[in-house]
């Protein structure tokens, strides 16, 4: 398979597979009573995005944007598919090969700052969920989607490192 042809389809079978891993946490969190995200604020917030508003003071006082769930669903797996690129750009093809664990994590942690420093903020959450009711709470729980995320990019890359 040619290099970039390999790069792409791995980085989104690999992308696409660590954010449904998140996803699964998410629903497993939900049903103990503990919120993540509502993808609708991402996707009211990408809808924003060209028309310049890019900080809100509260994204769910927001005016709607007209297909935003999509909107956020489509963002959330492109998001996890282009840190899955960053992941093979770091490492290499190789990696995806033979992965190992700890790249995957290492990547897992650093996309964290993602959440913590820019979409919060967008958001209307503050810096590390710091207009939140529980900054703290919140910001471990962006901490430990994010090391769920770096497990789901190991195990995604795992299950199909036989592809040539």
């Amino acid at each position: 398979m040619n290099h970039t042809i390999e790069l792409l389809v791995r980085s989104v079978v690999i992308g696409a597979g660590a954010t449904l891993a998140m996803d699964l946490w998410a629903a497993l969190l939900k049903r103990f009573g503990v919120p993540s995200l509502n993808l609708v604020c991402l996707g009211r917030w990408i809808g924003h995005l060209p028309r310049g508003h890019w900080i809100h003071e509260r994204i769910a006082k927001a005016p709607p944007v007209r297909g935003e769930r999509l909107i956020g669903w489509l963002g959330h797996y492109s998001i996890g598919i282009s840190f899955a690129a960053l992941l093979l750009a770091v490492f290499g093809l190789e990696w995806a090969r033979s992965p190992t664990l700890l790249p995957a994590m290492f990547i897992g942690l650093v996309t964290v700052v993602a959440p913590l420093f820019i979409l919060q903020p967008a958001l209307g959450a503050g810096i590390a969920s710091s207009k939140t009711p529980r900054p703290i709470f919140n910001s471990m729980k962006s901490v430990a989607t994010h090391c769920v995320f770096g497990v789901g990019l190991f195990l995604s890359a795992y299950a199909t490192a036989g592809l040539s």
